[in-house]
């Protein structure tokens, strides 16, 4: 199950589980739509290709919360 980090790892801004517009790469690392343009689609952590991360919503969000661990070092 995706952790749904809950911010840009690269800005810092919001990204809610139950929301679009977050990009993640295979281990997960997650940055917002603009962000993730000014890499080229490419994780600055891993190398990994940036794709959009689905969203929760729902009965299923409430009985599998997003995390509240912030990765935004700024």
């Amino acid at each position: 199950m995706l952790e749904m980090r809950p911010d840009c790892e690269r800005c810092g801004l919001e990204l809610p589980a139950d929301a679009g517009g977050a990009f993640i790469c295979s281990f997960e690392c997650t940055f917002c739509a603009e962000c993730a343009e000014a890499l080229d689609d490419r994780c600055a952590n891993c190398g990994g290709e940036l794709l959009d991360r689905p969203t929760r919503r729902g009965k299923a969000l409430k009985e599998n919360p997003a995390s509240a661990v912030r990765y935004y070092k700024g």
